[in-house]
């Protein structure tokens, strides 16, 4: 039976390519409590620590066949250094990925009420658009190109008794048909 603690970490490694967990549990007992006080000083932080120790070991066990180390208390140390400097690049990574997610929620407030605006820009015009021609006219007049009841009635030869009408009318059917929200929309927002 060997004496696993009375070997060399160079004996230790040679046993450990060979699939000896022995050997593995002796490096573990060795070095799992100085590289945890390691780790905590870096992190300054017990569980993160705990959880670098353990990925160093895991990695030592998963590569053990391949692994080319001559000095292993290196090789163990400086893994725990490139664990953490990883663990802090990738939260710098996601603190960077949140911050741009937040700019970009912030920044899309606005394009999603513009597509809401432009959406019921579009009920509304196809309810304009479904009033009788000269209804249609006569409104299209009135509350897109501004013109007061006497210049649409000169302009397209009717009383201004009937443009009223006419308007009147349309702004009945569009509320009906559009709504109280959007009717009021339409009173804002038409051109």
């Amino acid at each position: 039976m060997t004496n696993y603690s009375a070997q060399s970490d160079t004996e230790l490694l040679n046993l450990l390519r060979l699939d000896d967990r022995a050997a593995y549990t002796e490096i573990y007992d060795r070095y799992a409590l100085v590289l945890l006080g390691h780790a905590y000083n870096k992190t300054r932080d017990r569980e993160e620590a705990k959880d670098v120790v353990q990925e160093v070991f895991t990695m030592l066990w998963a590569k053990r066949e391949t692994l080319q180390v001559d000095y292993l208390a290196g090789y163990l140390f400086r893994s725990v250094r490139n664990i953490i400097l990883n663990q802090i690049a990738h939260e710098a990574v996601q603190d960077k990925f949140i911050l741009s997610m937040e700019k970009f929620a912030a920044s899309n407030e606005i394009p999603d009420h513009l597509i809401r605006e432009k959406q019921l820009m579009a009920i509304i015009e196809r309810e304009v658009a479904a009033l009788s021609p000269k209804m249609r006219e006569v409104f299209v007049l009135s509350r897109n190109e501004h013109l007061s009841h006497g210049e649409i009635a000169d302009l397209l030869g009717i009383s201004q008794q009937t443009v009223s009408k006419h308007v009147t009318n349309a702004l009945k059917i569009l509320r009906v048909k559009l709504g109280v929200l959007a009717f009021v929309v339409l009173l804002i927002h038409i051109k």
